[in-house]
This record gives C-alpha cells, sequence and structure tokens, in this order.
C-alpha cells in the first residue's frame, strides 16, 4: 500500500502555522504588521528575552518566509512580506473554514 503524500498547500500551511506557534513570534507578526519596518535592535528593547533568543524567533518567521531581513551593519532590519502574510491569513481562513 502507497501511503498517500502531502499536498504542496499542506506542506505551505504547516510551514506557516509552525512559524506561528509560538507566542513570541505571534508578538513579532504583530509588531511589525503595524509598521513598515523594525531594526533588530529595537525589537529586541520591546521583548522580555535575551537578544539570541529574539534572532532564533526572527529567524524561524524568515524560513517561513513571512518576512524578510536586510543587512545594514550594525542591525538588521525586518519586514513582513506582505504577499506571503496575505497568503497565510488566507490559507488559514480556508482551513478553519473547511475550504478546499
Amino acid at each position: 500500500m502507497i501511503k498517500p503524500k502531502y499536498t504542496e498547500r499542506q506542506i505551505k500551511l504547516a510551514r506557516y502555522a509552525k512559524a506561528l506557534s509560538h507566542p513570541v513570534r505571534i508578538q513579532l507578526m504583530e509588531i511589525l504588521s503595524k509598521q513598515s519596518c523594525c531594526y533588530s535592535g529595537d525589537i529586541a528593547d520591546d521583548l522580555p528575552i535575551a537578544r539570541s533568543t529574539l534572532s532564533q524567533h526572527l529567524s524561524e518567521l524568515k524560513d517561513a518566509g513571512l518576512i524578510q531581513g536586510e543587512f545594514n551593519p550594525p542591525k538588521i532590519k525586518y519586514c513582513i512580506k506582505r504577499d506571503a502574510w496575505e497568503e497565510a491569513r488566507q490559507m488559514m481562513k480556508e482551513f478553519f473554514e473547511g475550504d478546499k
């Protein structure tokens, strides 16, 4: 018996869900969604976590394609990737509404 493969949509939705599965990452997306971009140092001042931990959370969001980072020594500027954010929102909406 051959096991069914996951669809590209299922894989992408799971990746977005994983990236959003931590309260810090939810908070980061809320911060970034209210402004065009933000420097990692400024974000660190607003969160009760170590900078190294912040870096790990930002990397998770970046790996999922939800944010992008631009290196401007000595800082990194982060912005939401609006197209991916909208795609994630739509995919989750469809998932919870039972569409597709």
